[in-house]
């Protein structure tokens, strides 16, 4: 909690790596959210300190003042205070009222106006006006942003008041509800700003309160009971997410179709089309008071559905409509790291403290947000609509609208043209391989675009397409056409995504940072894919960093934090980072790690993906995994490198009768195919290791259970196998990524140039970038399927990595630290089979002394 603090204070990014039960989501809560009131403190005696300074009355007088300026400060809390208890009766009212009625179900009329009735409404916004000034499109968009941004700060300062918050971000909405019971465990108590020490703000430890003892500080503490105190800290908190968890309209919900589209259409229909629970534009008092509701009190994702269903508003609005004054915003990572995300939001990140829990995940959800696959079907199928669309209504555009959409139009057939010359090409040199790909840089595919598409400037064209909404007009329209000529339903107009947007994003990727960028077209089935892949993570990040008063990166397992550094920090001064990783909080005893480097005949294991067809190589590895069977109690969680390997195991271990015998000491599981089983798999798993559900014919047989699962996979992280579930996890081999995805080529390739501009030169015999980065990705990959075993400070259990690579310097040292010092190399298998039965006889001792 120091470490957060002080980077908070001293305006730092700083990475924190804290395992799972040290409570990590307690301590950037505490941390933070103290800060942010000493923050308040301060900015307030700062206030007072200047006013002073400014001063030309005498003393006394402005005494005087200053004292009435306090009262007012103070009355003016109490008085929102107050507001919030309000709203929180009335919530309570709701609620009651909500139990003791039967809401009836609200429909919305599906009348379909045909498209000659009512073609208006598929012509462009007309926002575009044409100037005969030179301001360029990118200067004009400025200055429609500021001038927008002066017209708001007139009408609603007064009203709708900013603070200073916490922006606490993960990855899933599952992961944020931790959030929520974390914090109401906090108690943070409120202090009159009499009782404030006169120290001032200073940046050094010394005047940190959570880094000193010295003066009056209010007191921080954790408790598990609720406490409703007078002088108890309320936080105004507001959880943000998408229309698919916010929506509460059931007739939307009941659709199939795209939500979000859906629900932009209610907002533009009329008063009979509107959605009922949206107040129109000149009703926004109920609307303030929703958001007074959502504040009252922290609510998760699910309970601000529920509020909002009570009280019949919206609360996918009403949550944005709570982020200016809320202290703390919890929101998942793609509301926080697209730049569009944001601005559609309101989210201002300058002088913002922001958190980012589950960070292990950053740098693939970066790269993920920021590709687009566009196949050669939604580019016709977008063509062919707004081709359609320009021939049906020519004649009534604007010449500036007629203009846009003839350069997109020109645009979409020049990668149509040389996405089909790259198949033709392609198809020439008579290549049989069922997938066939190539990459360009952006500034070669560009060249191949011709220099009539080249000469279109996408910035203009992107600016037009958000302000004039044509992708929805377009769509709404060929929906129309289609379901005209019979070839759609009716209810499915203005439903799906419109094809123009996947076009839209990738042009946004043609005209961003074009050396960090690659396009990637490739051929699968007979169907053409054109993507645009990013390649450098800290491209979309740097905005984050740059604006935020603090990035925080936390995460149970962050190692190898040297990977981090270099991925999303490449260019930050060492000065403003920090990092902190904190041991694990149960002792030494309670985990044992070994490396086994020989099988139990002797063999040298080492599982490589040529090796995994090796029949001697599984078989050897199965009688390893029996021998394991035998003197681990309970369950044990067995992670390899790729299905494809774990496929070919069971193939094997199924000729060699090893399964019949993993099932004569412990009930088997294996990671399902398919998502939808994941839940029953583990429930089963769960209840085996209990011993329940056993056969009849098998009640004498120690419970226990093995499960089999991939290294990324579905059961490879955010699961909790806490004590019995997993006393053992075992990981075989090293799961390296594929070398010959075409994506991963560009991505090393891409690190070696990046380390040869910056001139970082490696010692001798040191690893080029490149196999950093690769080396890299599956350590990361192996440390969250090892945090999977320990979660809480009574939890133990063995960590058995099986492959002689585990055994070498440079892979240790990309382990957890809490593991690298414990670590053991077993040269023998008889050495493995000591440590391990020694290690649980001590604990099953230590059981029954504690019995």
């Amino acid at each position: 909690m120091k470490h957060v603090y002080s980077s908070i204070e001293r305006k730092h990014v700083t990475i924190v790596e804290s395992p799972t039960g040290t409570g990590k989501t307690l301590s950037l809560l505490c941390s933070s959210l103290s800060w942010l009131t000493d923050e308040k403190e301060r900015a307030r005696k700062g206030q007072s300190s200047q006013q002073a300074a400014e001063s030309t009355e005498p003393a006394w007088v402005f005494a005087q003042s200053a004292q009435i300026r306090q009262r007012q400060l103070e009355a003016q809390d109490r008085e929102y205070e107050e507001k919030l208890a309000k709203a929180r009766k009335a919530e309570a009212r709701l609620r009651a009222m909500a139990n003791a009625r039967v809401t009836k179900r609200q429909r919305l009329a599906t009348k379909t106006i045909p498209a000659e009735e009512n073609e208006d409404m598929y012509l462009p916004d007309d926002e575009v006006e044409e100037t005969k000034d030179n301001i360029s499109p990118v200067v004009r968009e400025l200055m429609t942003k500021l001038n927008r941004a002066a017209s708001n700060h007139d009408r609603t300062d007064a009203q709708e008041p900013t603070c200073t918050k916490v922006y606490y971000a993960s990855r899933t909405h599952s992961q944020l509800t931790q959030v929520i019971p974390e914090l109401q465990k906090l108690k943070i108590k409120n202090i009159s700003y009499s009782e404030i020490p006169s120290h001032g703000r200073g940046n050094d430890a010394h005047s940190d309160p959570l880094l000193s003892g010295h003066g009056k500080k209010r007191s921080v503490e954790v408790d598990e009971d609720s406490f409703t105190g007078p002088d108890r800290r309320q936080w105004r908190t507001v959880s943000l997410g998408s229309r698919k968890q916010l929506c509460i309209n059931k007739e939307v919900i009941s659709e199939p179709g795209d939500l979000d589209e859906k629900c932009r259409e209610l907002q533009d229909g009329n008063k009979e089309r509107r959605c009922p629970h949206l107040p129109p534009a000149d009703d926004q008092v109920r609307l303030l008071d929703f958001r007074d509701q959502i504040l009252a009190s922290p609510k998760d994702i699910e309970d601000l559905a529920d509020v909002g269903r009570h009280a019949q508003i919206c609360p996918y609005y009403g949550s944005r409509r709570a982020i200016p004054q809320a202290e703390l915003v919890t929101l998942p990572y793609n509301l926080l790291l697209q730049k569009s995300a944001r601005e559609a939001l309101g989210i201002d990140l300058s002088n913002q403290v922001v958190i980012i829990d589950e960070a292990h995940n950053l740098i693939p959800t970066l790269l993920s947000l920021s590709s687009v696959r566009v196949t050669s079907y939604t580019l016709s199928t977008s063509l062919k609509q707004v081709t359609t669309y320009y021939e049906k209504f020519r004649t009534r555009l604007a010449a500036q609208h007629s203009l846009h959409i003839k350069r997109l139009i020109g645009y979409m057939e020049a990668i149509q043209k040389v996405m089909e010359d790259w198949r033709l090409t392609r198809s020439k040199t008579g290549s049989t391989a069922d997938v066939k790909t190539e990459v360009f840089t952006i500034s070669s595919f560009m060249d191949k675009l011709g220099r009539k598409a080249v000469g279109i400037n996408l910035l203009e064209i992107e600016a037009y397409l958000k302000r004039s909404k044509i992708a929805r007009k377009i769509s709404g329209y060929a929906e129309i056409v289609s379901s005209e000529d019979g070839r759609a339903s009716k209810k499915q107009v203005n439903r799906a995504t419109p094809p123009l947007h996947a076009v839209e994003a990738l042009m946004i990727g043609l005209v961003g940072a074009r050396e960090d960028g690659r396009i990637i077209i490739s051929i699968t089935n007979e169907e053409l894919e054109i993507k645009y892949q990013l390649l450098n993570p800290s491209t979309s990040f740097r905005e984050v960093v740059e604006n935020a008063r603090s990035v925080i990166l936390a995460g149970g397992t962050m190692s190898p934090i040297s990977d981090v550094i270099a991925q999303l920090f490449p260019g930050l001064p060492s000065e403003r980072l920090t990092t902190f990783s904190c041991g694990h909080i149960v002792p030494r005893s309670h985990v044992q790690t070994l490396c086994v480097t020989k099988g139990p005949a002797g063999s040298l294991l080492e599982f490589k993906y040529a090796q995994q067809t090796d029949q001697n190589l599984l078989s050897e590895l199965g009688q390893l995994i029996l021998n394991l069977c035998k003197v681990v109690p309970g369950g044990m969680v067995v992670f390899f490198p790729s299905y494809s390997s774990l496929n070919c195991a069971q193939k094997a271990w199924n000729t060699t009768k090893h399964m019949d015998k993993f099932g004569a000491k412990k009930t088997v599981f294996f990671e399902p195919q398919a998502s939808s089983g994941v839940e029953s798999t583990l429930r089963g798993y769960a209840d085996a290791v209990k011993g329940l559900g056993l056969p009849a014919d098998m009640s004498g047989k120690k419970p226990g259970a093995i499960l089999f699962a991939v290294v990324g996979g579905k059961l490879s992280e955010g699961l909790n196998f806490s004590d019995d579930l997993a006393r053992a996890v075992v990981v075989v081999g090293l799961p390296f990524a594929n070398k010959n995805s075409p994506e991963l080529q560009e991505r090393m390739r891409y690190a070696t140039e990046v380390e040869k501009k910056h001139g970082n030169k490696r010692p001798p015999g040191g690893k080029d970038a490149a196999s950093e980065l690769y080396e890299n990705m599956c350590m990361s990959a192996v440390n969250q399927s090892i945090g999977r075993a320990i979660r809480h400070r009574l939890d133990w259990a063995s960590l058995i990595l099986v492959d002689r690579r585990y055994s070498s310097s440079s892979i240790r040292n990309k382990l957890p630290a809490w593991i690298q010092d414990g670590i053991a190399v077993c040269d023998g298998f008889g050495q493995t089979m000591k440590h391990l039965s020694q290690f649980y006889r001590e604990r099953k001792q230590i059981a029954s002394g504690c019995q």
